[in-house]
């Protein structure tokens, strides 16, 4: 009974503490502007059935797919023993799933199992090629300590997790052959089998390894699940929103501006009078809260895999310009202006701007705008729709556009195209 009363109050610790954690992110988010991503339900559901579940993009790069794929399916499905183990960890029960499941029950165990082996195979594989093969794609300037720690901290936290799965299954499975306690014979254990003469022959240190294990696996889930709201990997739970909530237009496409928009109909009719929205909007983004929710939401969803600084063609010969820094300094920002509203209030100014502060002018202004970074990403971040929010706030609240945009907006107004000829001398390359 003891246990039992341990183990609802660490459940419902846990189960606190993320509400909390995972609140704050979504109060971050809508820390934004507003947008509309409620058209055409169908296609959303399509999109995220298909990148988000189905995981489509991933396949680009065969090798990292397969491995990805383990773990996703082996997380998912193996972690509805978790469902059982919750409910022994309450009732006091074991393995309260084998009778009601009959033979169906040795079956998922036994493929429980084999799916926590490729996991266990997919974690190594990627830490050899972050720690030991170095790829270039998990570098760069905006890649620093923590980052890299914390994709190694998932991955150990996995391993270690699944390590204690087979070991908890292993020692549940000799207990089942002494006849111990209430160890009923129920599931079947292709893996655990093998790990079996590792661990001690009689009884009573059976009983603690299994224990040891069970508290370890159901803890450490617990203690993962509260590590997300800090993490890159929060994409677990985001990457489906996320990609619900997809652009749906033609990659590239601007947005139209309502206060534009109303000073060209204002223009083209003195009459018109346009409709009061309140206080007046800001031109392009400078902070973070002048993005949309949606931007934030990509910012907290990016895993940085680094598939879009990879492809990136600004990147590649040697710019500033790094899409995956876009979204990880935009994600930092927003997180700071949550924790300083949590610390000082909702109107606290801490004088630090997305803009210089955290993404430098060069980098903006290296972006091609090919999308290449957002063709790339496998759950539909675009970091497009920052770089080009904050070019408009740079061009048409500063006036600071680089000397060639200037040039090419003077000759737009004088002569109606980019380049310095009049209308008049357009055509004179045809008497060539």
């Amino acid at each position: 009974m003891i246990a039992q009363i341990l183990f609802i109050i660490i459940l419902a610790a846990a189960v606190y503490l993320f509400s909390r954690n995972a609140g704050k992110v979504r109060r971050n988010i809508l820390l934004g502007r507003d947008t509309d991503r409620s058209d055409n339900p169908a296609l959303r559901w399509k999109t995220m059935a298909k990148v988000a579940l189905g995981q489509t993009k991933m396949v680009k790069r065969p090798l990292a797919a397969v491995m990805h794929f383990f773990i996703y399916v082996g997380f998912v499905i193996i972690n509805l023993e978790v469902l059982e183990i919750m409910i022994d960890g309450i009732f006091g029960s074991h393995r309260i799933f084998s009778k009601p499941l009959g033979s169906l029950y040795g079956l998922l165990i036994g493929g429980f199992e084999i799916l926590a082996v490729l996991v266990l195979t997919a974690c190594v594989v990627f830490l050899a090629r972050r720690n030991i093969f170095r790829l270039k794609r998990f570098r760069g300037v905006e890649m620093t300590e923590w980052p890299r720690s914390d994709a190694n901290y998932i991955l150990i936290i996995e391993i270690l997790l699944m390590t204690a799965f087979l070991t908890m299954n292993a020692a549940d499975h000799k207990l089942q052959l002494l006849n111990y306690g209430h160890y009923i014979k129920a599931g079947s254990f292709p893996v655990s089998t093998f790990i079996g003469p590792l661990l001690p022959g009689d009884a009573n240190g059976l009983a603690i390894t299994e224990r040891v294990c069970w508290w370890f696996h159901i803890i450490g889930i617990l203690a993962f699940l509260n590590y997300l709201p800090y993490s890159k990997h929060f994409h677990i739970l985001l990457a489906f929103p996320n990609t619900y909530y997809s652009n749906l237009k033609p990659k590239g496409e601007f947005t139209d501006m309502a206060s534009v928009t109303n000073e060209v109909k204002a223009m083209l009719d003195p009459s018109f009078v346009p409709e009061s929205s309140g206080e007046p909007g800001r031109f392009g983004a400078k902070d973070a809260t002048d993005l949309t929710w949606k931007n934030l939401m990509e910012a907290y969803t990016c895993t940085e895999c680094g598939r879009c600084t990879s492809v990136c063609p600004a990147n590649i010969t040697g710019k500033l310009l790094s899409p995956r820094k876009i979204m990880m300094d935009t994600r930092d920002r927003i997180t700071e202006m949550g924790n300083n509203i949590d610390k000082y209030g909702k109107d606290y100014q801490d004088s630090k701007t997305l803009l210089d502060n955290y993404i430098t002018r060069e980098e903006l202004w290296a972006c091609t705008t090919c999308n290449a970074c957002v063709d790339a990403c496998p759950v539909n971040i675009n970091p497009l729709e920052i770089i080009t929010e904050m070019r408009r706030y740079i061009v048409m609240e500063e006036s600071q556009a680089p000397t060639s945009l200037n040039n090419m907006f003077g000759n737009m107004e004088n002569n109606g195209a980019p380049w310095k000829y009049s209308n008049a001398d357009r055509f004179n390359w045809k008497e060539e």
